[in-house]
């Protein structure tokens, strides 16, 4: 039973297998038709499609053709006719270069010939200037044969003719100019100098640079040295001078660059010998208030400067530095003494000549303000004074004549040039200055060797304390209109070589001597 329910089973799945398969056979020979069918359609539209892209193709094929070949022949057109316009401008270059090269073979051909020409004439200058070289030969020996003179002779006594008559034209043009100058300006200058210098009257002291302070004997010597020296080295240490003790009796030197400093040892040494009691700690004490003391005199003394030369509204610390001059010397004048003598004769000097008499006393009074500080402060004391003048908001014509009243600037105003000339006067007039003996014997001779120097001179003579060199001079050798040209040369050596306060006057003598004797 069991058997024939799987055989049946078997059977039944085969017949279903032989169905589909039958059922598919025929559903693809159903679907081939079909397909062949469509593919059929598919094929005469696609030859179809073809050929119209085809003759569609071949017509723009044709078209296109058309257009290029219309399109080369106008480039063709176009280009034969650039070419043509090229050629003929070729043609036309190649014509002017032509022309040219025509017009330059004539040239050359012209040139060739003026070349020709000027040989010619170069030869035949040549020839005249051998010939006339010839002629001028023979015609300087004969004049040499007929003078006794060679050419060389001839030239140089040509030349010292003429250096003569230059030498001796200069010297009276320079005598006629000197003379013009001296009778349009000596008198005014004489009557304003000699009014100012009349009518200033300042006291003059003098200054070393060392001070002498006496001791009442001896032995307070030895209690200034101190116990090894100690009291000394203190005084030294804290004043900033040297104290010279040597066999001078009852009398010590001090010695210091610095016045001002000098002058606080000098107080300080003084109060310790009249106190009696030296030590290290009252030395201490007691320069501090001669510091103050001298401090004071020193604002005192700017103060009343100020009031004696008549000027108002100076800084305080201009006023301070004034009071410092006090105590500076310059070839032994006292430098605040000789700025208040400067600042009358240039009030005077400004008075007589009509200009600012208050500005002319102001400058006057601080032209020498820089050397109160010219011993602690790099630079001159132009230089210093110009710095703290500006400093301090002065005038601009006052600062002027600071700067330029040794020559180291132009003078800007009439001011300047009194202060420069009242400097001169109050530094230069007799008795305002000293030096020492030794510089003031070697300037002189000096003086004396710098004009026997030159050429012509017999003797040289140094009067008035330097302040004039009397030269007497050969007569043979240097002639009346040359004794100008020689003065000068003298004096710009004298300024060149020789330092001196004030002016030195050159006064040369040519004296012309007739000696004979009766028998």
């Amino acid at each position: 039973m069991e058997i024939s329910l799987t055989v049946a089973i078997i059977i039944a799945v085969v017949c279903a297998v032989i169905t589909a398969v039958v059922g598919f056979v025929l559903g693809s020979a159903h679907r081939k038709k079909t397909a062949e069918a469509m593919i059929g359609s598919a094929n005469e539209e696609a030859t179809r499609i073809v050929n119209q892209a085809v003759n569609e193709a071949e017509t723009k094929k044709r078209e296109a053709v058309l257009e290029a070949k219309d399109e080369i022949h106008k480039l063709r057109t176009e280009t034969e006719k650039e070419l043509r316009e090229r050629r003929n401008e070729v043609q036309r270059q190649e014509r002017r270069m032509i022309q040219k090269e025509e017009s330059l073979d004539k040239k050359t051909e012209n040139l060739e010939k003026k070349e020709e020409v000027l040989e010619e004439k170069i030869k035949q200058a040549e020839s005249q200037l051998s010939e006339a070289e010839s002629i001028k030969r023979s015609q300087l020996e004969m004049l040499e044969k007929i003078s006794g003179y060679t050419k060389e002779q001839a030239k140089v006594d040509l030349l010292n003719a003429l250096e003569e008559t230059l030498k001796r034209e200069k010297a009276v043009k320079i005598m006629e100019y000197e003379q013009m100058v001296r009778e349009e300006s000596e008198n005014l200058a004489r009557e304003v100098i000699t009014t100012a210098i009349q009518r200033c009257a300042a006291d003059h002291a003098s200054e070393a640079t060392v001070s002498v302070v006496a001791l009442p004997n001896d032995e307070m010597k030895g209690r200034i040295i101190g116990r090894e020296g100690r009291n000394i080295r203190t005084l030294e240490t804290i004043t900033g001078v040297d104290l010279i003790i040597d066999d001078t009796p009852e009398a010590i030197t001090l010695s210091s660059f610095d016045p001002v400093r000098r002058e606080v040892a000098r107080i300080t040494l003084e109060r310790l010998i009249s106190d009696g009691r030296i030590h290290p700690a009252l030395i201490e004490k007691i320069h501090e208030k001669a510091k103050r003391e001298v401090d004071q005199t020193i604002k005192q003394a700017g103060e009343r400067a100020v009031i004696d030369a008549g000027v108002n509204g100076v800084h305080n610390e201009l006023v301070k530095l004034l009071g410092r001059l006090k105590y500076r010397t310059s070839y032994g004048q006292n430098v605040l003494n000789h700025s208040l003598e400067v600042s009358y004769i240039a009030g005077l000097m400004a008075a007589e000549l009509g200009v600012d008499v208050k500005l002319a006393r102001r400058a006057g009074l601080l032209h020498d303000i820089g050397k109160a500080v010219d011993h602690q402060q790099e630079g001159s004391h132009i230089e210093l004074g110009v710095e703290y003048a500006k400093k301090y908001k002065e005038n601009e014509t006052v600062v002027n004549a600071i700067h330029a009243h040794h020559g180291d600037v132009e003078p800007k105003s009439i001011i300047a040039c009194l202060v420069q000339a009242a400097d001169a006067v109050s530094a230069a007039r007799p008795g305002a200055r000293r030096e020492n003996l030794q510089n003031y014997i070697k300037r002189l001779e000096t003086l004396e060797q710098i004009s026997e120097s030159f050429a012509g001179v017999e003797k040289a003579y140094a009067v008035q304390a330097g302040r004039e060199v009397r030269i007497a001079v050969k007569p043979e050798v240097i002639s009346d209109e040359n004794m100008a040209l020689v003065a000068r040369s003298i004096v710009e050596k004298i300024e060149q070589e020789l330092e001196y306060p004030g002016q030195i006057k050159v006064n040369m003598i040519r004296e012309t001597r007739a000696v004979d004797y009766a028998k």
